[in-house]
């Protein structure tokens, strides 16, 4: 099998950056800007946001309200609503994007690649044939065909039908 890895060069934005003092997911469910935040959603025991250094366009989050970094310490009614708000977002992508793929996952801890390892989140990326073009891999550039505020508004309107 052939690997083919997927080009994030802006994202080196995030990892050099100014670290928050305080953890993103708490301080989002805290303020009252789900727009500027990239908030797409939120339930009973969780929410969706935009990731603002995506994979792809379309790379969403799931996360818990409660700040906790570890899947067993969730308890069984919030795992329900992640797994349900993830169902959420594949047909969001689905239909909203023509997603023909999705890489949903959950990066438990600083060793398995979590950025944030404080606060339990689970990753939902729209795949594409092709969208690992010869532009990262000669350029070391990833050309975003949307910005995040179209992907927002995109988006938005399949959670305002879907409920919780």
């Amino acid at each position: 099998m052939t690997e083919r890895p997927i080009w994030a060069p802006w994202r080196i934005d995030y990892i050099l950056g100014e670290r928050e003092k305080s953890c993103l997911f708490c301080r989002v469910i805290e303020e009252d800007d789900d727009r500027g935040n990239l908030v797409l959603f939120r339930g009973r025991l969780a929410f969706v946001i935009l990731n603002l250094y995506p994979y792809n366009p379309g790379h969403l989050m799931v996360a818990p309200y409660r700040h906790i970094s570890q899947l067993e310490e969730l308890e069984d009614e919030a795992a329900l609503e992640v797994m349900v708000l993830t169902k959420k977002c594949c047909v969001a992508l689905k239909n909203k994007m023509a997603a023909q793929a999705l890489n949903a996952g959950l990066n438990l801890g600083e060793v398995a690649g979590s950025s944030i390892k404080e606060h339990l989140h689970l990753h939902i990326v729209p795949r594409w044939e092709g969208d690992n073009n010869f532009m990262p891999v000669l350029a070391e550039t990833r050309v975003m065909p949307q910005a995040l505020g179209e992907t927002y508004d995109l988006l938005q309107p399949a959670f305002e039908k879907a409920g919780s």
